[in-house]
């Protein structure tokens, strides 16, 4: 079984990553525990808002080179193939780079003893060198695939500067460690020097961060081309919701013909009291139907997935995967047992009531249209937690402490914790699980630490 992991992502984010080989079928659920005093549910948070605004996701083409040791073991040289071929692979050693520059680097900033840090910052910018190095010996001399390569060479140059100087910038502050920040700087003005010798940039976009910033962006998408899949979302349940909303009208004009009927019948003739009767009639009907209608909505829609995704290769368009996608809120009685189960073996402090947020997505992989020399692709979904921090509270309070006859005090944060529980199947495998315990206050995550299952359940590789 492979490794699911969750980790966090930016401050307020956090990402779960897995691999799915060809022709496998995968189901996932996420079940977000939210403390009913956060003020989160239904009523303050839209499922298809926070879908479309505060989830992203990537899915690829997968090489066990992620990391960059493995990336180096890899690398193939580009000769003696087409320019289509050419670019391909091309791009595939760029992306792999870049995610592989991401990932330990993010590593790297969780650092926090200097101890630690440099000896791990030292090794990264070695390995960068070498990688460039070995990158550019491969230059292909043919003009029709040069412009392929400097496009690549000018984002991994540019990349790998920002993420260095990035990590000086904000990693520990430590004396007897120079030589490493010096080095680690010496490699970021090398390759500053290389894109200028090599012209890769105007005058006017390197003097402009804005234009240099947007310019890599646009790299950085060429460099996708043929390895990130194509994605096409489609909403589900249109047919029936139109439906819906017709029987949920047909029913309160039922409700109202009778009432017009009826007050006819109470009001002899035109009179100003039957105009204000139908009036206050008509008035009820624009506020029940859109009740009855959300509340039909909810009940048949409920359990149902939400979307559908087919994920295609960009260069084939051959269809690699198909995924169906879930996002609710879940009624108590909905949550299955073993979540429950998992979710009882709180603190006595943490068992607060709260509302169910369930995120499910089932993968179904093809068999077949798979780029030569792939059998497997990699899915990244990041969970931006801001929607939920808008609610919670500041810290007001103050802790107040005694020494030597002197007061002081000190304000105290509000922290929440959010329990997660991830539920896994192969196929028609059995059931894996995993918990783990969000704690996060207004303006970032403090920390996310995995729990403890019951004996009896089957806990998640990660």
């Amino acid at each position: 079984m492979s490794a699911i992991q969750i980790k966090q992502e930016d401050a307020l984010s956090i990402k779960f990553s897995h691999q799915i080989a060809m022709g496998q079928s995968r189901s996932l659920d996420l079940y977000f525990a939210l403390p009913k005093e956060m003020g989160i549910g239904p009523q303050s948070l839209n499922e298809e808002e926070y879908y479309y605004s505060a989830i992203v996701g990537r899915r690829a083409y997968f090489s066990d080179g992620l990391h960059l040791p493995l990336v180096q073991s890899r690398f193939a040289s580009f000769t003696k193939r087409t320019v289509e071929e050419f670019r391909l692979y091309l791009n595939l050693f760029a992306y792999q780079f870049a995610v592989a520059v991401e990932n330990d680097t993010k590593e790297l900033q969780r650092l926090t003893e200097a101890e630690q840090f440099y000896p791990a910052l030292a090794e990264v910018t070695e390995q960068l060198s070498g990688l460039l190095k070995k990158f550019r010996r491969s230059e292909p001399a043919d003009p029709k695939w040069k412009s392929y390569f400097e496009n690549a060479d000018n984002y991994l140059s540019w990349f790998c500067e920002q993420k260095l100087l990035k990590l000086l910038a904000h990693g520990p502050r430590a004396q007897g460690f120079n030589e490493v920040a010096e080095a680690c700087l010496a490699l970021c003005r090398a390759e500053n020097n290389y894109r200028n010798d090599r012209r890769y940039n105007s005058a006017q976009t390197k003097a402009d961060h804005n234009r240099i910033s947007n310019k890599m962006l646009l790299l950085r998408r060429l460099i996708q081309q043929g390895v990130v899949l194509k994605e096409e979302l489609k909403p589900l349940g249109g047919g029936l919701k139109k439906f819906i909303n017709g029987l949920a009208t047909g029913l309160v004009m039922l409700v109202v013909s009778a009432l017009v009927i009826e007050a006819q019948g109470v009001f002899s003739g035109f009179t100003l009291s039957l105009v204000f009767a139908l009036a206050v009639i008509y008035g009820f009907r624009e506020i029940f139907k859109e009740d009855i209608r959300n509340v039909m909505w909810r009940k048949i829609q409920r359990g149902r997935p939400r979307w559908s995704r087919i994920l295609r290769d960009t260069t084939s368009q051959e269809i690699i995967a198909r995924q169906l996608v879930w996002l609710e809120f879940m009624r108590p009685q909905d949550v299955p047992t073993a979540v429950t189960e998992i979710l009882k073996r709180r603190h006595r402090q943490n068992k607060v009531d709260v509302e169910f947020l369930h995120y499910g997505i089932h993968t179904k992989v093809s068999e077949e249209g798979f780029l030569a020399g792939y059998d497997t692709i990699s899915e990244q979904v990041v969970f931006s937690l801001v929607p939920f921090a808008r609610y919670l509270e500041r810290g007001k309070s103050k802790v107040y402490r005694e020494v030597d006859g002197k007061i002081s005090n000190d304000s105290a944060e509000r922290r929440y914790q959010v329990n997660l529980v991830l539920v896994y199947r192969e196929g028609k495998g059995q059931n894996h699980y995993a918990r783990y315990k969000i704690v996060m206050n207004r303006s970032s995550i403090i920390e996310i630490s995995k729990s403890e299952l019951p004996e009896e359940l089957l806990a998640v590789s990660g």
